[in-house]
């Protein structure tokens, strides 16, 4: 092994040896990368997806997303909390919903069908913002880095000369698109990670936490049971989800309790 190889490997364990943190749920996590770093990879992947998508243009339903992320972000500990979260709804067919680094929460329109009513929208956003306390774009775009593309992925992105190529890998290890292979694990770890504590949170803002049941039995309906082959999917198996949200609703009951007590009762509806 020549002398650079050494240098690289000696400087890949200091970076590994120092990347060591630990989940809200006590799990230890690889994280190479900065909070500061990974807002900015969240906020340049949030304006690619606002220049290339179609923003819908619709402040009624952007209000009613906003006033559900208000509700929830209040609940979360002071530095998510103090975070400007940003919203818009993108014109888009397909059900779905994200949240990225930096405070940044898009929505699709094709959700509001399935979404029913505010508490079920709570549940989806309150999963998505908890991939973002969870630092899971962090570890994401870590084991990226390490496994696919190189340490200097992230720099080549913020850079101003990045690649389109570049872009994509970034944004795909964000979550923003499909993952096969050793990123299976940790997303589905992710997923369930995101379900617990985004239920747990919609209850704290004062949303009915058995409504996250409801979303995915919705969610399963609109498949028509339809879903990717087990080994491939970078989800929990719905009835497996829809099993261990139902599991947590009566421990969660208090909870709520408490949030209407304290007056937490969000007035969110989508206003024409």
């Amino acid at each position: 092994m020549n002398r650079p190889d050494k240098l690289l490997r000696v400087a890949l364990w200091v970076a590994l040896l120092s990347a060591c943190a630990t989940a809200p749920s006590g799990r230890s996590q690889m994280l190479l990368y900065s909070d500061a770093q990974m807002d900015q990879l969240g906020s340049a992947s949030f304006d690619r997806l606002k220049s290339e998508g179609t923003i819908a243009r619709d402040p009624a339903r952007e209000a009613y997303v906003q006033c559900v992320v208000t509700a929830l972000v209040a609940q979360l500990p002071g530095e998510w909390r103090d975070t400007p979260w940003e919203v818009r709804v993108f014109k888009d067919d397909s059900a779905n919903a994200f949240a990225l680094p930096g405070g940044k929460v898009g929505v699709n329109t094709g959700m509001f069908p399935i979404a029913t009513n505010a508490d079920q929208l709570a549940a989806v956003l309150g999963h998505e913002i908890a991939h973002v306390v969870f630092r899971h774009s962090n570890e994401r775009v870590s084991t990226s880095a390490l496994t696919e593309t190189g340490l200097g992925m992230v720099n080549a992105y913020v850079g101003a000369r990045a690649s389109a190529q570049t872009s994509t890998a970034v944004m795909t290890a964000l979550g923003l698109g499909a993952q096969v292979g050793v990123m299976l694990p940790f997303s589905r770890k992710h997923e369930s990670e995101a379900d617990l504590y985004g239920q747990r949170l919609m209850a704290q803002a004062g949303f009915d936490p058995a409504q996250a049941v409801a979303l995915w039995q919705n969610m399963s309906r609109d498949s028509g049971g339809a879903r990717p082959v087990a080994w491939l999917s970078t989800h929990p198996d719905p009835s497996q989800r829809i099993a261990r949200l139902q599991a947590e609703v009566p421990a969660l009951q208090p909870v709520l309790a408490d949030a209407k007590r304290q007056g937490l009762q969000p007035n969110c509806a989508l206003r024409r």
